[in-house]
């Protein structure tokens, strides 16, 4: 099936030199990590279905140690959610945590757009310009999918540019508890909210050539709400926060 499978597999076949076998264990741990993260992430594997410890280890070829670890790893970065003597399921986040990280995400990109603006003429501005061309290109053809994608890219150019290590990282961490691969598709899914995205990245990019960093800060801040509205909008809402909401 994957890469990490298959070089599972193959290293299993290799007798194991005790003294090395706590590093391989771990260079293991690293693969199977890597690989359900993204598949949790892009929405391969739905909210709330189980993980079993047992599968992932045949499935990559491990022992259980490394498949149990990558578990927890998931668990620490709010991908899964480990309950004790039940199992292990996919996150499922409710409405009230996705509206409290959007809040976090409204703030980390209107800081990166603010930077980015002050940097000139840096090579993200190219690729911005790429992607919005694209961009145009998906909406105009009705290509839902590779629009998804580019606006992934759009606000990864966008932190990757701000040039701050930390916020990156702090978007990293936010991004991976969303599952944003998995929750775009549903904010551009609204109907009209595929082209009102593409004319607000187009805006931000504009505010940014003008070096204009105070209102690039507010328009960014803006189309991420726009996004949450549009997102929440086509989410099921569940009985206890229909009644909450009544």
């Amino acid at each position: 099936m994957t890469g990490g499978r298959r070089q599972g597999r193959e290293e299993g076949r290799q007798p194991v030199n005790l003294s090395t076998s706590g590093s391989r264990n771990g260079s293991m741990q690293v693969t199977v990590t890597a690989e359900m993260r993204r598949r949790i992430i892009e929405g391969d594997i739905e909210p709330g279905a189980p993980l079993s410890e047992l599968a992932l280890a045949e499935e990559f070829g491990v022992s259980r140690t490394p498949a149990r670890e990558a578990l927890k790893q998931l668990a620490a970065e709010g991908l899964v959610e480990i309950r004790p003597r039940v199992g292990t399921f996919v996150t499922t986040p409710s409405r009230r945590e996705i509206t409290e990280l959007f809040e976090m995400k409204e703030l980390i990109e209107g800081a990166a757009a603010r930077l980015l603006a002050k940097r000139g003429r840096v090579a993200e501005i190219g690729l911005l310009e790429r992607n919005l061309r694209e961009a145009d290109e998906a909406v105009a053809r009705g290509d839902r999918k590779r629009h998804a994608e580019l606006v992934q890219e759009f606000h990864d150019v966008l932190i990757t540019g701000a040039d701050n290590s930390k916020l990156e990282g702090h978007y990293r961490m936010l991004m991976n508890q969303l599952a944003y691969g998995r929750l775009v598709k549903t904010s551009l899914s609204q109907p009209g909210r595929a082209l009102e995205s593409d004319r607000e990245h187009h805006l931000v990019l504009e505010l940014i050539l003008e070096k204009d960093a105070d209102s690039v800060e507010h328009v960014m801040r803006e189309h991420v709400r726009a996004s949450r509205r549009a997102l929440l909008a086509g989410l099921p809402t569940s009985r206890h926060e229909k009644t909450l909401s009544a």
